[in-house]
């Protein structure tokens, strides 16, 4: 997650602590805690993270455990270091997420390749853990998405896919599919407003024979969009309408795992989203409010995913 400067007259936040030598395992425990924020140790004083109130709160809590813990800790707000330049502090970010997408990088160039889709997702998830404490933007980041992008199996669909139907035929349409919305339907409904068509309106029913003028799209009935062969419906509309932003294809996986359980792309993100949707599917909540709901946690973890340059459908995010 990138930072703002919010406090702008101390752009830096050091947590100095320290805790009872009997205190190994709590120690240990704070360590990890800073390395997953992104923090770096700043000589002997303590750890450094660029000022915010995200990175201001993490450390609050870490001082509160540490005195909990019968230890001392102590938040500082750094304008300035007197003998380092201000863009010091950056390179020393830079650097060590340097060190971790070399590691990604290693892991990779001793993989036999083409890589299997679960270490690809465990990759892929690391570059993207990496990604969010990357603060000032690493080089080396580009370096990890490329060898990982060499070193995978054509994703679905393939970048080189070309859209199989008109797209201007799918304007402005209702689009039909079963009640109770589950995580490929809800998934699907978004990706056709956001991507697809962004005049759609969405109907619920069991036969689509009786609204001939709707799409159809994860029925049970023969027409209009839906699994095909080991695809779940999201992954077919990918397909057919060339949408290729990396950031879609992820949650394809995601969704795909959800729906059909076959833990072929080992992404687990969207079953926590179908539980959610199931949890409300028992309540009395109209099918339409179920999407709505459905589609905002969708557009949720879109938003959470790092952009990386696409060649996509669409020119904007929803």
């Amino acid at each position: 997650m990138k930072t703002t400067k919010e406090h702008t007259n101390f752009p830096w936040l050091l947590l100095a602590f320290t805790l009872p030598s009997l205190r190994a395992s709590e120690r240990v425990q704070i360590w990890r805690k800073l390395q997953r924020f992104g923090a770096i140790p700043f000589r002997s004083a303590g750890f450094l993270l660029p000022s915010c109130s995200l990175h201001l709160e993490r450390f609050e809590w870490i001082a509160t455990s540490v005195r909990g813990h019968g230890g001392e800790a102590s938040i500082l707000h750094i304008h300035a270091i007197d003998d380092l330049s201000p863009a010091s502090p950056q390179e020393a970010f830079r650097k060590a997420r340097a060190v971790e997408y070399n590691t990604v990088i290693g892991n990779l160039a001793r993989l036999p390749t083409p890589i299997s889709s679960a270490q690809r997702s465990r990759l892929q998830r690391r570059i993207e853990e990496i990604s969010q404490i990357d603060f000032f933007s690493s080089p080396l980041r580009a370096k990890a998405e490329e060898a990982l992008r060499l070193a995978q199996t054509p994703p679905i669909p393939p970048p080189s896919i070309q859209p199989s139907v008109c797209i201007q035929e799918y304007r402005q349409r209702i689009w039909i599919t079963r009640p109770r919305p589950g995580i490929d339907r809800v998934a699907s409904a978004w990706l056709i407003h956001h991507f697809i068509d962004p005049g759609s309106r969405f109907l619920f029913a069991t036969d689509p024979a009786q609204h001939p003028a709707a799409v159809p799209f994860d029925m049970y009935q023969p027409g209009g969009f839906g699994h095909q062969g080991d695809r779940c419906t999201f992954e077919t509309l990918c397909l057919s309408f060339g949408v290729q932003d990396p950031r879609i294809l992820q949650i394809g996986e995601a969704v795909h795992d959800a729906d059909l359980e076959d833990a072929k792309f080992g992404r687990p993100e969207a079953n926590i989203l179908q539980q959610v949707l199931k949890g409300w599917a028992t309540q009395d909540i109209p099918d339409s409010e179920l999407l709505r709901r459905g589609m905002d946690l969708l557009d949720g973890l879109f938003h959470s995913i790092p952009k990386f340059p696409t060649s996509s459908t669409r020119k904007d995010t929803p």
